[in-house]
């Protein structure tokens, strides 16, 4: 089982879609995805079509010892694809740990309780609030990897620096093996000149970490959590929808070349 941390504390820069549509698109090419919703606005569970009625357990729940993973799974619409969604107690989450000298660990030990339940994935997804949160501390200790979703616009390299060094000071002291599984461009826009600067300065610095496959501005991307499906089923000839397929196949390479490797 292979856990990646989608993370960028950042908002509006694209990672619950990325969340939504990535999954979505693995789930499609066969793999077994649970996507995790850890965001106090549960935005990942709408955009997969789990009304908050339908939400009996949560990630909170999880997190605060509460319920285990395996009772909070769902299925979605996406033959292939689970979640585990989120709601609006996620926001207490600190308070309810602040103490507990585990708090970190919370995520990391209900993973290896899943395991041992005998439940299997192939790519877990956690869709990350936009905070470096105990929840998102929570995410990178027990995920294998970050991928860093990152919006073509100036001032989203500003917050870069400050997500890396997170992920330095968690692999020091909590989780050793976290690595950076790769950075990918959303929301580009071709008739912008600033989108180019942007992707070619975060190329420069990140080279080969950052993903071919660019996420286009796409409409189709934005209507599609109003309808309770991802852009994939809402319309995948799109554009944008076009792109999350090619990274899923782009994701899946460096993934056997890592394992090769």
């Amino acid at each position: 089982m292979r856990v990646i941390a989608v993370a960028n504390q950042k908002g509006g820069v694209g990672k619950t879609t990325t969340a939504i549509n990535l999954s979505t698109a693995l789930a499609a090419i066969g793999r077994r995805v649970l996507v995790l919703d850890c965001d106090a606005q549960g935005n990942a569970s709408t955009g997969l079509g789990v009304e908050p009625q339908a939400r009996r357990k949560t990630s909170y729940d999880v997190l605060v010892g509460e319920g285990t993973l395996a009772e909070a799974i769902l299925p979605t619409k996406v033959p292939n694809l689970d979640l585990v969604p989120g709601d609006e107690n996620l926001a207490g989450v600190e308070t309810v740990l602040h103490s507990d000298p585990r708090k970190n660990f919370k995520l990391r030990e209900a993973f290896d309780t899943l395991v041992k339940s005998g439940k299997h994935y192939d790519t877990v997804l956690i869709d990350c609030p936009p905070s470096l949160s105990a929840v998102t501390i929570n995410a990178m200790t027990a995920a294998n990897a970050v991928l860093v979703p990152l919006q073509c616009e100036f001032l989203a390299l500003e917050g870069l620096s400050q997500l890396l060094r997170t992920v330095d000071l968690v692999r020091g002291a909590l989780n050793p093996d976290l690595e950076i599984q790769g950075v990918v461009l959303t929301m580009y826009d071709k008739r912008n000149n600033l989108s180019d600067q942007v992707a070619s300065e975060v190329r420069s610095f990140f080279g080969t970490k950052v993903y071919q496959t660019v996420i286009p501005r796409n409409v189709k991307l934005s209507e599609a959590p109003s309808f309770g499906v991802p852009a994939i089923l809402y319309d995948h000839k799109c554009s944008g929808s076009e792109a999350y397929i090619m990274l899923a196949q782009e994701l899946m390479q460096r993934e056997r070349e890592r394992a090769a490797a």
